[in-house]
């Protein structure tokens, strides 16, 4: 596996920078207001500092088209790709540190199962924001400098990874449904798969460590 960049063509299946709103003060917040854990990663569907900034009404706005949003983070540090998730519309990341993304396509699950083959890495300079389509297949961002963590604001439609709806399964993706609007497939050496997530990466659980 080679670390590509967002700005490279081979992104363009997966994703395209978002440019032109004013992401300073988000930035400056996610920066100064977050905690960015050197032994694992945490995530937060909303946060007030975030939200309360210039660019949350341009995503909204502008971006979104209206659609109500929320601004959460996830921060840490990690090397692993670990599970897969996707949603049913597009995800604004927006890096306050150097940040590598581990994806794949939708497309290239077959029931239920991808094998960890398919995916590509690709990093994501500090400042810049990447809308992520709801077809690309991701998961927490992992650290593009040994040693180092990443902070990075996510911005997704209102009550996305909220609590899941009780659903009555009525077909072969509903098992995959982990929580509000997002479909989850873990690899087996996880502790998502342990808490009962869908196993359905397959091949190595892919480490970039030696490649950072």
């Amino acid at each position: 596996m080679k670390i590509q960049s967002v700005k490279d063509d081979a992104f363009k299946p997966y994703g395209r920078i978002v440019d032109g709103y004013d992401y300073k003060l988000l930035l400056e917040r996610l920066e100064s207001e977050t905690e960015k854990p050197a032994d694992g990663v945490i995530y937060e569907p909303t946060c007030e500092a975030l939200e309360d900034t210039p660019a949350f009404a341009q995503l909204r706005d502008n971006c979104y088209g209206g659609m109500p949003i929320e601004i959460g983070y996830c921060n840490g540090t990690n090397t692993k790709l670990n599970c897969f998730e996707y949603h049913r519309d597009n995800e604004i990341n927006i890096a306050a540190d150097d940040a590598i993304l581990l994806v794949a396509k939708l497309q290239d699950v077959e029931n239920g199962i991808i094998d960890s083959s398919k995916t590509e890495a690709f990093l994501c300079p500090k400042g810049t924001a990447v809308e992520v389509y709801s077809t690309t297949l991701h998961y927490a961002p992992c650290s593009a400098k040994k040693g180092e963590g990443f902070r990075v604001a996510i911005v997704l439609p209102r009550e996305t990874n909220f609590d899941m709806p009780n659903i009555t399964k009525a077909n072969s993706e509903d098992a995959y449904l982990w929580a509000k609007n997002k479909w989850l497939i873990a690899h087996k050496d996880t502790a998502e798969a342990k808490a009962g997530a869908h196993v359905g990466i397959t091949g190595e659980n892919i480490d970039i460590a030696d490649l950072i």
